[in-house]
């Protein structure tokens, strides 16, 4: 029996919580297990990671071990989509200055980087979305692609749509990415590498602008256009984003509010202590007291 989207996302944030202190060891056997969970249950497993993925579970620490490989997680997500959509592709493991996802087809290549904000995060700035980055991260290859949950990306205006068609890098959405993978299943690898393509090529006909709707409008249409008579996969993907989010909001607020609960039951003794340790004061203090003078002056 194949698990309902609700309970993948539940086993995967549990998974992604078992740290063994090898982040190689770890990222290994996350990429290892999402491959073999899709080649077990097919498209529909793909289909959850991917409207799912966008948001970080608020459980887990900032910049902890947890938020570190969800983030590999993300990036495995991405790339098992593109390998399904027709590329070849695969997760790299380089420095923390270069692209995560690299893929290859006949016609063009890309690079890419998926992102996934807590719900609860605050205002996002352009760094958080590195399309300056990535424009440099290509290297020799094509394309440049940033992957976001479309309810974290701004509405309005921002600096980053301007950005993206400046330096011809493709900002996408993971509905987007689901879209072509369900074209991909529908009418065939070749139609769906095509239709990727279509949409990293319009971004380069766009005119810079900082406008979100100039600029999800165009991307729109080229995906449109690429699915033709198969628009209904659009259709699909648009209703899925909503009834993720309701599944990943309900989620975090489970969490914020017994999280909540659980420091008003505690005693003031409990409390103190709570608030040492948030702060991380105790290995910090250790850290100052296990600094030592070297010799490099008297070298």
């Amino acid at each position: 029996m194949k698990m309902t989207g609700t309970a993948r996302r539940m086993y995967w944030t549990d998974e992604l919580a078992k740290i063994s202190g090898s982040f190689g060891d770890d990222s290994s056997r996350v990429i290892k297990e999402l491959r073999a969970e899709i080649k077990k249950d097919g498209s529909d497993a793909l289909l959850e990671h991917l409207r799912l993925c966008g948001a970080m579970p608020e459980e887990y620490g900032h910049d902890s071990s947890e938020e570190k490989l969800y983030s590999k997680y993300t990036d495995a997500v991405v790339s098992e989509a593109l390998s399904a959509i027709g590329l070849r592709s695969s997760v790299l493991n380089e420095r923390a200055d270069a692209a995560d996802v690299q893929a290859k087809g006949s016609n063009y290549s890309l690079v890419a980087d998926a992102k996934a904000f807590r719900l609860s995060r605050t205002a996002k700035n352009q760094k958080d979305f590195k399309v300056q980055a990535m424009d440099g991260w290509r290297g020799g290859l094509d394309h440049a692609v940033v992957v976001c949950p479309i309810y974290q990306l701004p509405t309005r205006t921002s600096q980053i749509y301007q950005q993206a068609i400046a330096r011809n890098v493709c900002i996408l959405s993971y509905s987007h990415l689901a879209a072509l993978v369900g074209l991909s299943e529908r009418k065939g690898k070749p139609s769906a590498v095509k239709g990727l393509g279509s949409i990293l090529a319009a971004v380069a006909h766009l005119n810079p602008s900082k406008s979100a709707v100039d600029y999800w409008t165009g991307i729109n249409r080229a995906l449109a256009l690429s699915l033709g008579k198969e628009g209904d996969l659009w259709t699909t993907e648009k209703t899925a984003s909503i009834e993720a989010l309701a599944v990943v909001k309900a989620e975090s607020l489970r969490y914020l509010r017994s999280e909540r609960n659980r420091l008003l039951g505690l005693s003031h003794q409990e409390a103190l202590d709570e608030l040492v340790r948030m702060a991380g004061l105790d290995s910090r203090i250790a850290q100052v007291e296990g600094i030592e003078h070297n010799a490099l002056l008297d070298a």
